[in-house]
């Protein structure tokens, strides 16, 4: 075959793909076939591989944009996460619950523990492996829910907010407990969750223990009620009072790191938040 009819013939296979919305083919498919020439593959062989990169490269595209509508404010893994730094935290419990079965059990999940102990890293780390799943997830802090329902509530479209929040298949609720909350707001935050209850699953961190809940839920009644249903079935995993990264800043500085620590931080009078 001349150059000009394989540049014909190459160029017409290309816009076939094009029609039918393979660009990984059309990208892949010359590649491919001086690779299966040169290892005397059959065309079934071929055809195979070609359809194999096409799923592969739709299977990231899909987990990418999972984890782009997730709105996650960084990206964590729980492959990054450094389990040696809390040993409190079983790492066996965590990477097997990012199997996926709470998720289908509809069984929440709550970190609970002082700031920078990894709660939200732990909580972004499920989120990724969920979006990996191909599950249709959220982040959010609970200060950003609020105020994303109090502006739908104003505009008349409460109901409109709150159904997009109950398909998610998984959301994450982070710093539950960092800002007290006004009764109108957590009623909000509370119709979120109960909506949830035993049909789809949510994460909660949290650096209060259930006992001090009063103080950001100020309704007695709305409290009982909001620990009800994230605790009912829940995995409670508390990842414990010492900060890590407070730890990690004094190594460095002791390693003659770069940048002065305060006084009040070297004797841990303060610590980092999450």
């Amino acid at each position: 075959m001349s150059a000009p009819d394989r540049a014909l013939r190459e160029e017409s296979v290309r816009q076939h793909c094009r029609v039918l919305r393979l660009p990984t083919m059309a990208a892949q498919f010359v590649r491919l076939a001086e690779e299966a020439n040169k290892q005397q593959y059959g065309p079934v062989r071929y055809l195979e591989a070609l359809l194999a990169a096409e799923l592969e490269e739709r299977e990231r595209n899909a987990i990418a944009r999972r984890i782009f509508e997730a709105k996650l404010p960084r990206v964590k893994t729980l492959e990054e996460f450094d389990f040696s730094q809390t040993p409190q935290i079983s790492a066996a419990r965590i990477h097997e619950l990012a199997e996926g079965t709470y998720i289908q059990k509809a069984e929440p999940i709550v970190f609970l523990g002082e700031p920078g102990t990894g709660k939200t890293h732990l909580a972004t780390g499920l989120c990724v492996a969920a979006c990996r799943q191909r599950r249709r997830s959220r982040f959010t802090t609970a200060a950003a829910l609020v105020n994303e329902l109090v502006e739908a509530k104003h505009a008349n479209q409460l109901s409109r907010a709150l159904g997009r929040w109950s398909r998610y298949e998984l959301i994450v609720i982070d710093e539950l407990g960092y800002v007290p909350l006004a009764e109108a707001g957590a009623e909000l935050v509370f119709q979120v969750i109960a909506d949830r209850a035993e049909k789809t699953v949510v994460i909660v961190t949290t650096n209060l223990p259930f006992s001090e809940w009063p103080q950001v839920f100020p309704n007695a009644r709305l409290c009982k009620a909001m620990l009800d249903r994230l605790t009912d079935r829940a995995h409670i995993i508390e990842t414990g009072t010492e900060s890590f990264r407070f730890r990690r800043t004094i190594a460095t500085r002791k390693s003659g790191g770069r940048g002065r620590v305060p006084a009040e931080v070297s004797e841990g009078r303060t610590s980092a938040s999450p």
